[in-house]
């Protein structure tokens, strides 16, 4: 139950959810490629590919940082092979990056639109692809996409169509691959939060301060990501998990060092279904 010596490549892990599923395999001594496009510091965003490189040698970790725009097919390539150069393979795929705009079909102009469905779509789909060769000659392989469960309520649709469609094909990369690579022994799932998570996109764009206020820190999904990860292949793909479902069936209970000092209720995340919080007894409000 360890992934000491396993290779994560992992897409935007520069900071936020990416960078702690890199931190938290770091101190099992896991070997982490951060392919990211943050280099230079940017004034909204904390981080870049050598500073998120310093926090997992400082956890235990190998590292190799590199600059890649994932929109690239051939930025692409060449990092999964210095990957594969640098660790001798690929173990595990996380499919993190992604971009956001909540925004009305007229109010979406088209290069925003480009932008989502280029890194969340078709750069799952991407990144995966080049993966996957490696994948097929790991013992335990496994791409794990940070997409939602595809619930088709028009709900989800109606103020963002752009995003939702945008965040669903990453998805559709779960349902697809994990069936078509099950022979393979690659396990493709997809992993999401029941609440919001205090990461720069929550503070920049849904809410602010008191939307992160009301979130949970980001060290729930790569405590989510390790159970999943550190599991079979064969036994565990096609799934669309929710973070504290995956760590309740794991044997947690108390979840209160994910959101400390918050006292009220959490704030429910995107795209969860009512069915799923109906599973828990969080108190979650449901402001989307």
């Amino acid at each position: 139950m360890s992934l000491k010596n396993k290779t994560l490549f992992i897409s935007g892990g520069s900071r936020g959810i990416g960078l702690a599923i890199a931190l938290r395999a770091a101190r099992d001594g896991a070997n982490v490629t951060i392919a990211a496009k943050t280099a230079e510091p940017h004034p909204k965003l904390p981080g870049t590919i050598y500073t998120a490189a310093g926090e997992i040698e400082k956890a235990g970790g190998k590292v190799l940082p590199v600059v890649c725009d994932i929109r690239d097919e051939q930025q692409v390539a060449d990092a999964v092979a210095r990957t594969v150069e640098r660790f001798g393979g690929v173990d595990i795929c996380i499919n993190n990056a992604s971009a956001i705009q909540l925004a009305g079909t007229l109010e979406t102009d088209m290069k925003r639109y480009d932008l989502m469905h280029q890194i969340n779509t078709r750069g799952t789909f991407l990144v995966s692809k080049m993966c996957i060769p490696h994948l097929k000659l790991a013992q335990n392989p496994h791409i794990l996409n940070l997409a939602p469960p595809l619930d088709m309520d028009a709900k989800w649709f109606k103020n963002h169509v752009a995003y939702t469609m945008a965040k669903f094909g990453m998805s559709m990369c779960t349902l697809g691959m994990s069936a078509e690579f099950a022979g393979d022994g690659i396990a493709v799932n997809s992993l999401w939060p029941l609440t919001t998570i205090d990461t720069a996109a929550v503070r920049n764009l849904l809410g602010g301060a008191a939307m992160a206020d009301m979130s949970r820190s980001p060290e729930i999904m790569a405590d989510a990501a390790h159970v999943i990860l550190t599991s079979p292949s064969r036994e565990r793909t096609g799934n669309f998990y929710i973070d504290e479902l995956v760590l309740r069936e794991a044997g947690v209970t108390d979840f209160s060092k994910y959101a400390p000092g918050v006292t009220g209720a959490l704030a429910g995340d995107f795209f969860v279904p009512d069915t799923v919080l109906e599973q828990t007894q969080t108190e979650v409000t449901r402001p989307w």
